[in-house]
């Protein structure tokens, strides 16, 4: 038990810390810190498994790294590579959800994700993209955990893939470069500098806010 704590705080630390860590990464790998960022996006939004991996606050760290020019890690580059990486994970999602979805639901032989995938949560999911499909895919890429399950569910739902491969797109598109611009100009400002874990924490009580909002709904209409 000591040591999933000692991980859990490991693993605080380095995303309240990531600017420094990347900065010593980027030193370290050099032209591959851009294989190791596509590869964390990409597991995250492509891996159910992986809901866990940091991701708004990855990209406003890798764009704040940006900005160094001793970094030798290009903002252009790193955020076409990151589109592209959240895009084929979204899309690799969709089509495992598609394609092994209904029996992970219903066979329910994941032991760990077995409380998630059963056949009530299926009919909820079905019904919930027949309600919101669209704006779910969409809206989902900004929120923490949420973005990971959404291609996941909608694939399972048998959501029209046309509809999902643009607003896949479009969500890609806003989602990195909002947050890998952001720390582009703002993540070396001295005052975000000093405070960066501050500002960390910040974009992640953001990022779940919509969660928050949607439970006290969820619980003020019950």
């Amino acid at each position: 038990m000591s040591e999933i704590a000692h991980l859990f705080s490991s693993f605080v630390h380095i995303v309240l810390h990531l600017d420094q860590y990347l900065a010593s990464w980027s030193q370290q790998l050099g032209s591959m810190t851009y294989v190791m960022l596509f590869s964390i996006i990409f597991a995250e939004t492509g891996l159910v498994i992986f809901p866990f991996l940091p991701g708004d606050s990855l990209l406003f760290a890798a764009g704040a790294l940006t900005s160094i020019e001793e970094s030798g890690i290009n903002v252009l580059i790193l955020a076409s590579l990151l589109m592209l990486a959240s895009f084929f994970g979204d899309n690799l999602n969709y089509f495992i959800g598609k394609k092994y979805g209904t029996k992970i639901f219903r066979q329910n032989k994941i032991s760990i994700l077995a409380k998630l995938f059963n056949q009530n949560s299926l009919t909820k999911t079905e019904k919930f993209f027949e309600k919101y499909g669209g704006r779910s895919i969409f809206l989902g890429r900004f929120v923490p955990i949420i973005r990971t399950f959404v291609p996941f569910v909608a694939g399972t739902a048998k959501m029209n893939y046309r509809q999902f491969f643009l607003l896949s797109a479009f969500g890609s598109i806003c989602w990195i470069n909002i947050f890998v611009w952001s720390g582009y100009y703002f993540g070396n400002l001295p005052s975000v500098k000093q405070n960066f874990h501050f500002v960390i924490i910040g974009v992640i009580c953001i990022s779940v806010l919509p969660i928050i909002i949607e439970f006290l709904k969820s619980k003020k209409t019950a």
